[in-house]
Protein backbone atom coordinates (compact mmCIF):
# COMPACT_ATOMS: atom_id res chain seq x y z
CA UNK A 1 0.00 0.00 0.00
CA UNK A 2 2.54 2.31 -1.25
CA UNK A 3 1.62 6.11 -1.79
CA UNK A 4 3.24 7.83 -4.90
CA UNK A 5 6.03 10.14 -3.33
CA UNK A 6 5.40 13.04 -4.57
CA UNK A 7 2.09 13.10 -3.70
CA UNK A 8 0.85 16.16 -1.69
CA UNK A 9 -1.45 15.65 1.48
CA UNK A 10 -3.65 17.65 3.12
CA UNK A 11 -3.18 16.89 7.08
CA UNK A 12 -6.09 19.59 7.31
CA UNK A 13 -8.41 16.39 7.14
CA UNK A 14 -7.37 15.18 10.27
CA UNK A 15 -6.50 16.71 12.98
CA UNK A 16 -4.47 15.38 16.45
CA UNK A 17 -6.41 15.31 19.95
CA UNK A 18 -3.60 14.05 21.85
CA UNK A 19 -4.68 11.87 24.40
CA UNK A 20 -5.74 11.08 28.52
CA UNK A 21 -8.79 13.69 28.94
CA UNK A 22 -11.99 15.48 28.09
CA UNK A 23 -12.24 18.19 25.45
CA UNK A 24 -13.87 17.94 22.67
CA UNK A 25 -17.87 18.67 21.69
CA UNK A 26 -20.90 18.92 23.75
CA UNK A 27 -23.88 18.22 22.50
CA UNK A 28 -26.32 14.78 22.10
CA UNK A 29 -26.57 12.39 19.12
CA UNK A 30 -25.62 8.44 18.84
CA UNK A 31 -22.17 7.23 17.90
CA UNK A 32 -22.58 5.11 14.51
CA UNK A 33 -20.59 2.17 13.21
CA UNK A 34 -16.95 1.45 14.55
CA UNK A 35 -14.92 -1.70 15.55
CA UNK A 36 -13.94 -3.06 18.93
CA UNK A 37 -16.45 -4.67 20.55
CA UNK A 38 -18.93 -2.21 19.88
CA UNK A 39 -21.13 -4.39 18.94
CA UNK A 40 -21.44 -6.24 22.60
CA UNK A 41 -20.51 -3.41 25.11
CA UNK A 42 -19.68 -0.14 23.63
CA UNK A 43 -22.87 1.47 23.39
CA UNK A 44 -23.50 0.13 26.77
CA UNK A 45 -20.31 1.87 27.69
CA UNK A 46 -21.13 4.80 26.37
CA UNK A 47 -24.43 5.12 28.21
CA UNK A 48 -22.37 5.17 31.32
CA UNK A 49 -19.67 7.05 30.77
CA UNK A 50 -22.14 9.76 29.54
CA UNK A 51 -24.70 9.57 32.38
CA UNK A 52 -22.44 8.24 35.23
CA UNK A 53 -19.54 10.33 34.87
CA UNK A 54 -16.99 7.44 35.45
CA UNK A 55 -15.57 4.84 33.43
CA UNK A 56 -11.90 3.88 32.86
CA UNK A 57 -9.46 6.39 34.33
CA UNK A 58 -8.03 8.76 31.76
CA UNK A 59 -5.27 7.61 29.74
CA UNK A 60 -1.79 9.48 30.64
CA UNK A 61 -1.76 12.93 28.47
CA UNK A 62 0.02 12.47 25.26
CA UNK A 63 0.61 16.40 23.51
CA UNK A 64 -1.07 16.38 20.03
CA UNK A 65 1.02 16.26 16.67
CA UNK A 66 1.21 18.84 15.06
CA UNK A 67 0.03 16.93 11.28
CA UNK A 68 0.91 20.35 9.31
CA UNK A 69 4.27 19.90 10.09
CA UNK A 70 4.90 16.03 9.73
CA UNK A 71 2.51 15.39 6.88
CA UNK A 72 3.62 16.80 3.37
CA UNK A 73 3.96 14.25 1.29
CA UNK A 74 2.80 10.50 0.53
CA UNK A 75 6.95 9.74 1.26
CA UNK A 76 5.51 10.79 4.61
CA UNK A 77 2.52 8.72 4.58
CA UNK A 78 5.08 5.66 3.99
CA UNK A 79 7.19 6.40 7.17
CA UNK A 80 4.85 7.90 9.61
CA UNK A 81 1.17 5.83 11.11
CA UNK A 82 -0.69 9.34 11.31
CA UNK A 83 0.68 10.78 7.95
CA UNK A 84 -0.82 7.34 6.70
CA UNK A 85 -4.22 8.23 8.07
CA UNK A 86 -3.81 11.28 6.43
CA UNK A 87 -3.39 9.72 3.22
CA UNK A 88 -6.52 7.52 3.40
CA UNK A 89 -8.62 9.82 4.13
CA UNK A 90 -7.03 12.06 1.59
CA UNK A 91 -7.87 9.55 -0.95
CA UNK A 92 -11.15 8.32 0.61
CA UNK A 93 -12.16 11.96 0.42
CA UNK A 94 -11.60 12.94 -3.24
CA UNK A 95 -13.22 9.62 -4.58
CA UNK A 96 -16.35 10.45 -2.70
CA UNK A 97 -16.42 13.79 -4.02
CA UNK A 98 -16.23 13.25 -7.16
CA UNK A 99 -18.76 10.42 -7.46
CA UNK A 100 -21.02 12.74 -5.16
CA UNK A 101 -21.72 16.13 -5.87
CA UNK A 102 -22.95 17.04 -2.34
CA UNK A 103 -20.49 15.79 -0.67
CA UNK A 104 -18.97 17.71 2.00
CA UNK A 105 -15.57 16.69 3.52
CA UNK A 106 -15.50 15.15 6.84
CA UNK A 107 -12.78 16.09 9.40
CA UNK A 108 -11.04 12.98 11.37
CA UNK A 109 -10.37 13.70 14.66
CA UNK A 110 -7.58 11.12 16.26
CA UNK A 111 -7.14 10.79 20.52
CA UNK A 112 -6.26 8.09 23.14
CA UNK A 113 -8.19 7.86 26.28
CA UNK A 114 -11.37 9.73 26.40
CA UNK A 115 -13.03 12.63 24.90
CA UNK A 116 -16.16 14.55 24.68
CA UNK A 117 -17.78 14.56 21.08
CA UNK A 118 -21.23 15.64 19.98
CA UNK A 119 -22.19 12.28 20.35
CA UNK A 120 -21.40 12.37 23.94
CA UNK A 121 -18.14 10.82 25.41
CA UNK A 122 -16.16 8.01 24.01
CA UNK A 123 -13.30 6.04 25.23
CA UNK A 124 -10.48 3.95 23.68
CA UNK A 125 -13.02 1.02 24.14
CA UNK A 126 -15.61 2.50 21.46
CA UNK A 127 -12.93 1.62 18.69
CA UNK A 128 -13.37 3.55 15.33
CA UNK A 129 -16.68 5.39 14.81
CA UNK A 130 -18.60 8.19 12.97
CA UNK A 131 -20.79 11.01 14.76
CA UNK A 132 -23.44 12.21 12.87
CA UNK A 133 -24.03 15.32 15.30
CA UNK A 134 -20.22 17.04 13.96
CA UNK A 135 -19.92 15.10 11.23
CA UNK A 136 -16.71 13.47 11.94
CA UNK A 137 -14.60 10.04 12.46
CA UNK A 138 -13.04 9.41 15.45
CA UNK A 139 -10.22 7.19 15.66
CA UNK A 140 -7.75 5.62 18.39
CA UNK A 141 -4.96 4.19 17.13
CA UNK A 142 -4.37 1.74 19.61
CA UNK A 143 -7.72 0.36 18.01
CA UNK A 144 -5.64 -1.49 15.34
CA UNK A 145 -3.67 -3.18 18.22
CA UNK A 146 -7.07 -4.74 20.04
CA UNK A 147 -8.03 -5.54 16.23
CA UNK A 148 -4.97 -7.71 15.93
CA UNK A 149 -4.27 -9.03 19.40
CA UNK A 150 -7.91 -9.70 21.03
CA UNK A 151 -9.82 -10.81 17.52
CA UNK A 152 -7.06 -12.55 15.95
CA UNK A 153 -7.18 -10.06 12.95
CA UNK A 154 -3.71 -10.25 10.90
CA UNK A 155 -3.69 -6.42 10.63
CA UNK A 156 -1.64 -4.31 8.66
CA UNK A 157 -1.69 -1.07 6.68
CA UNK A 158 -4.81 -1.91 4.86
CA UNK A 159 -6.72 -3.75 7.78
CA UNK A 160 -6.30 0.12 8.72
CA UNK A 161 -7.53 1.56 5.47
CA UNK A 162 -10.44 -0.44 5.51
CA UNK A 163 -11.67 0.85 8.93
CA UNK A 164 -11.39 4.28 8.05
CA UNK A 165 -13.02 3.45 4.82
CA UNK A 166 -15.83 2.00 6.43
CA UNK A 167 -16.20 5.11 8.87
CA UNK A 168 -16.36 7.32 6.26
CA UNK A 169 -18.84 4.70 4.59
CA UNK A 170 -21.28 6.26 7.23
CA UNK A 171 -20.25 9.88 6.17
CA UNK A 172 -21.54 8.87 2.64
CA UNK A 173 -25.20 7.53 4.42
CA UNK A 174 -25.06 11.13 6.30
CA UNK A 175 -24.57 12.86 3.55
CA UNK A 176 -27.14 10.91 1.45
CA UNK A 177 -29.76 11.21 4.21
CA UNK A 178 -29.68 7.50 4.44
CA UNK A 179 -28.07 7.20 7.91
CA UNK A 180 -29.95 5.00 10.29
CA UNK A 181 -31.38 1.89 11.27
CA UNK A 182 -34.06 -0.20 8.57
CA UNK A 183 -36.61 -2.25 10.33
CA UNK A 184 -35.27 -1.86 13.60
CA UNK A 185 -31.95 -3.28 12.55
CA UNK A 186 -28.38 -1.40 12.38
CA UNK A 187 -26.62 -4.39 10.63
CA UNK A 188 -28.23 -3.19 6.83
CA UNK A 189 -26.45 0.33 7.24
CA UNK A 190 -22.75 -1.21 8.46
CA UNK A 191 -23.14 -3.64 5.92
CA UNK A 192 -23.55 -0.57 3.15
CA UNK A 193 -20.41 0.66 4.65
CA UNK A 194 -18.35 -2.05 4.56
CA UNK A 195 -19.83 -1.79 0.74
CA UNK A 196 -18.92 1.63 0.57
CA UNK A 197 -15.34 1.11 2.23
CA UNK A 198 -15.07 -1.98 -1.01
CA UNK A 199 -15.95 0.68 -3.58
CA UNK A 200 -13.02 3.02 -2.81
CA UNK A 201 -10.41 0.33 -2.65
CA UNK A 202 -11.76 -0.57 -6.07
CA UNK A 203 -11.21 3.37 -7.18
CA UNK A 204 -8.73 4.69 -4.67
CA UNK A 205 -6.03 4.54 -7.41
CA UNK A 206 -8.35 6.81 -9.66
CA UNK A 207 -7.39 9.51 -6.93
CA UNK A 208 -3.52 9.86 -7.97
CA UNK A 209 -2.47 9.04 -4.21
CA UNK A 210 -2.00 5.45 -4.73
CA UNK A 211 1.13 4.23 -6.96
CA UNK A 212 -0.89 1.12 -8.35
CA UNK A 213 -4.36 -0.50 -7.59
CA UNK A 214 -3.75 -2.78 -3.89
CA UNK A 215 -2.00 -5.61 -4.35
CA UNK A 216 -4.63 -9.44 -3.50
CA UNK A 217 -2.39 -9.69 -0.33
CA UNK A 218 -3.70 -6.24 0.66
CA UNK A 219 -6.70 -6.66 -0.06
CA UNK A 220 -6.91 -9.94 1.91
CA UNK A 221 -5.89 -7.89 4.72
CA UNK A 222 -8.93 -5.87 4.83
CA UNK A 223 -11.03 -8.69 4.11
CA UNK A 224 -9.76 -10.23 7.10
CA UNK A 225 -10.21 -7.65 9.67
CA UNK A 226 -13.36 -7.39 8.24
CA UNK A 227 -14.09 -10.84 9.36
CA UNK A 228 -12.58 -10.10 12.69
CA UNK A 229 -15.12 -7.70 13.70
CA UNK A 230 -18.12 -9.73 12.20
CA UNK A 231 -20.71 -10.07 14.92
CA UNK A 232 -20.26 -14.28 14.95
CA UNK A 233 -17.20 -13.90 16.15
CA UNK A 234 -16.95 -11.14 18.57
CA UNK A 235 -19.97 -12.94 20.51
CA UNK A 236 -18.02 -16.29 20.41
CA UNK A 237 -15.18 -14.72 21.71
CA UNK A 238 -16.29 -12.49 24.73
CA UNK A 239 -19.55 -14.32 25.42
CA UNK A 240 -18.99 -18.00 24.04
CA UNK A 241 -22.56 -18.63 22.49
CA UNK A 242 -24.04 -16.93 19.59
CA UNK A 243 -26.82 -14.72 19.10
CA UNK A 244 -27.81 -13.45 15.72
CA UNK A 245 -30.82 -11.99 17.10
CA UNK A 246 -28.26 -9.40 18.87
CA UNK A 247 -26.06 -8.55 16.04
CA UNK A 248 -25.78 -4.97 15.22
CA UNK A 249 -22.86 -5.53 12.56
CA UNK A 250 -23.24 -8.75 10.85
CA UNK A 251 -21.53 -11.83 10.77
CA UNK A 252 -18.07 -11.69 9.54
CA UNK A 253 -19.15 -13.95 6.47
CA UNK A 254 -21.35 -10.85 5.56
CA UNK A 255 -18.96 -8.30 6.57
CA UNK A 256 -16.39 -9.72 4.15
CA UNK A 257 -19.17 -10.61 1.13
CA UNK A 258 -20.08 -6.42 1.51
CA UNK A 259 -16.64 -5.57 1.15
CA UNK A 260 -15.92 -8.01 -1.26
CA UNK A 261 -19.45 -6.47 -3.31
CA UNK A 262 -18.14 -3.45 -3.31
CA UNK A 263 -14.45 -3.98 -4.36
CA UNK A 264 -15.26 -6.57 -7.25
CA UNK A 265 -18.02 -3.74 -8.64
CA UNK A 266 -16.39 -0.71 -7.88
CA UNK A 267 -19.82 1.39 -8.04
CA UNK A 268 -21.93 2.39 -4.86
CA UNK A 269 -25.55 1.70 -6.32
CA UNK A 270 -24.19 -1.73 -6.29
CA UNK A 271 -24.42 -1.44 -2.26
CA UNK A 272 -28.05 -1.10 -1.53
CA UNK A 273 -28.88 -2.38 1.73
CA UNK A 274 -31.67 -4.41 0.43
CA UNK A 275 -29.11 -6.28 -1.55
CA UNK A 276 -26.59 -6.77 1.49
CA UNK A 277 -29.16 -8.83 3.70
Amino acid sequence: MDFRDDVELDPSQVEDAGGGGGGGFPGGGMIIGGGGIIGLIALVLVFVLNNVGGGAEPAQRRPPANLSEQCHTGKDADQSERCRVVGVVNSIQDYWKQEISEYRQAKTILYSGRLRTSCGTASSAVGPFYCPGDQRVYLDLSFFDQLHEQFGAKGGPFAQAYVIAHEYGHHVQDVLGALGGQGGSSVPVELQADCYAGVWAHNAVRTGFYDKPFTPAEISEALDAAAAVGDDRIQRRTTGRIDPESFTHGSSEQRVNAFRRGYENGRPNDCATAELR
